[in-house]
């Protein structure tokens, strides 16, 4: 087996989830991959299209979203700081929390991990604190990743989804 040069920048993989209920919510995802991907951050499997209500109040938009794992050679910090510029690219700004928008990225999970750092006076954990009750990232990280299992809790994405309430089952659609 080769040893890595220490020079050598690691690959780091993450699951993203990524949402839009404003405006084309396929061309806005569409964008979004194609700007991650110009980021130096390399797409491997993205899920299919979702559709669900807007949470927590179901009269906004509807949201379309989908979870991609990708690779990347930047560290969370760097990382994370793409995907937020990204965003504002998108056109998100600082809103009141769970508003329409654009696009919102969320880390779901980077390499297997437990993270909580600060970055730029942001709080980042990872894995994303609420994922586990999100249908929107349960069901399509179940379709691109059968064997995902909660880098903190240990519980795989099989019990995960089986923890929802029936309503939120229901809730979703593939597009």
């Amino acid at each position: 087996m080769k040893k890595q040069d220490i020079l050598e920048e690691v690959v780091n993989y993450a699951y993203l989830s990524i949402g839009s209920n404003i405006g084309n919510k396929l061309s806005n995802l569409q964008r979004t991959k194609s700007l991650i991907f110009e980021n130096n951050i390399n797409i491997l499997f993205s899920s299919s299209y979702y559709e669900t209500p807007s949470w927590p109040n179901p009269s906004l938009p509807r949201f379309i979203n989908i979870v991609i794992k990708v690779s990347t050679k930047q560290d969370l910090k760097k990382f994370f700081l793409n995907l937020k510029k990204i965003e504002r690219k998108m056109g998100k700004r600082s809103n009141i929390r769970n508003s329409p928008r654009i696009c919102d990225i969320d880390i779901i999970d980077f390499n297997s991990k437990n993270f909580s750092v600060d970055v730029n006076n942001q709080k980042l954990i990872v894995p994303h604190p609420r994922m586990n009750s999100r249908n929107f990232v349960l069901f399509p990280l179940f379709e691109i990743d059968k064997k995902w299992t909660h880098p903190k809790s240990r519980i795989n994405i099989t019990e995960l989804m089986s923890k929802l309430p029936v309503n939120s089952i229901r809730g979703i659609k593939v597009i």
